[in-house]
């Protein structure tokens, strides 16, 4: 493959992954760009990047000898910059979501193909090592059939959405609490092997942050059918106050049922089997894998993101598809959209489109 020339956009998401990349021996930090000069000076004395290949412009930071792109910029950029990024001749790694229209989904997924370059979203909870772990335990047919699914994720970051020193939203309110799917999505999804169809959402109350537009929105929840008939439950809240922020997932089956623990990921689960025990069993629910190298943590979030790095390198070097590829990528984006369309619209079932 030779030595990967990596550009990345959005330097202050962008810095972890950067870090994954600079460490590891194929790749190379060739270019970044970041729209606040302050914090690309950061990140540039990092890198130790001379000044003609650090941009505020994306445009010009695309002239720049690159073969693939980060994108850690707000989700309203990632559809635009994205398939500018791929027409330009460079593979992709863009954070969730792959983007904040239905429209801009479609724009990317055609891109792709146009190009014939690899685009991977980059969902790092789908790389916490108890995904794996459940997807053995689900595939063994241990649980027998699933018949539903859990996800929450409620994160307090009211100050991301509003900023009340200056009386400004911010872009994150004009993200619905749905429309940020993918970290509950992801692992579920992946370890069930399958994808959804059919959804519809609920909440639009603002009691919390009456000032933070759809961002501000105190908690939404959907329902979505799967195509192998499972239901999925899922609970969003940018604004209700929750500590520590909690990621919870739960998977029951037809013999038993596994779940995280209500203090969050790394921490503590359950798991119970018919047949296997008389009741359910503590079980460790780790976000990081002690197998791999201490630099593995670089990128944050346990070992996620060095995951992630992984996955995508693979795929470049061997030809082949991203693990969560432009088709994958929006199945775990959809969802949230169409929800939140159908909360709008009083809570009806709604068809999730698919780009397979």
């Amino acid at each position: 493959m030779g030595e990967l020339r990596i550009g990345l956009v959005g330097v202050g998401r962008g810095s972890g992954y950067g870090r994954v990349f600079a460490g590891d021996p194929r790749c190379r930090i060739a270019a970044c760009c970041d729209a606040k000069a302050e914090a690309l000076a950061r990140f540039q004395a990092e890198c130790g990047l001379p000044d003609r290949l650090c941009f505020t412009d994306y445009d010009r930071f695309l002239e720049a000898d690159l073969d693939a792109v980060f994108l850690g910029t707000p989700i309203p950029f990632h559809a635009e910059q994205a398939v500018k990024a791929l027409e330009a001749g460079r593979h992709v790694l863009s954070e969730v979501t792959a983007s904040s229209t239905v429209e801009g989904c479609r724009r990317i997924v055609e891109a792709v193909r146009r190009s014939g370059k690899r685009y991977m979203m980059a969902e790092n909870c789908c790389y916490w090592p108890f995904v794996e772990e459940w997807r053995g335990l689900v595939s063994s047919g241990r649980l027998g059939e699933v018949l539903y699914a859990e996800g929450e994720y409620v994160h307090d970051i009211r100050n991301m959405v509003y900023d009340p020193a200056t009386g400004t939203r911010r872009w994150r309110a004009e993200r619905a609490p749905l429309h940020y799917c993918s970290h509950s999505l992801g692992p579920l999804l992946r370890i069930l092997d399958d994808r959804i169809v059919r959804a519809m959402g609920r909440g639009e109350g603002r009691r919390i942050l009456p000032e933070g537009g759809v961002g501000g929105i105190d908690i939404q929840v959907a329902l979505f059918e799967t195509a192998k008939g499972a239901l999925i439950k899922l609970l969003r809240s940018s604004v209700a106050p929750r500590e520590p922020p909690l990621h919870w997932y739960r998977l029951q089956g037809s013999r038993g049922f596994v779940e995280s623990g209500r203090r969050g990921i790394p921490g503590k689960g359950l798991l119970y089997v018919e047949g296997e025990m008389k009741e359910a069993r503590d079980i460790d629910v780790l976000d990081a894998d002690p197998s791999l190298p201490a630099a593995a943590r670089e990128g944050g979030h346990g070992t996620a993101e060095y995951g992630v790095v992984r996955g995508f390198l693979a795929a470049l070097e061997s030809g082949g598809k991203p693990p969560i590829d432009e088709a994958a990528a929006m199945d775990l984006t959809l969802p949230g959209l169409v929800a939140h369309e159908s909360a709008l619209r009083g809570g009806e079932w709604m068809e999730v489109p698919s780009f397979r």
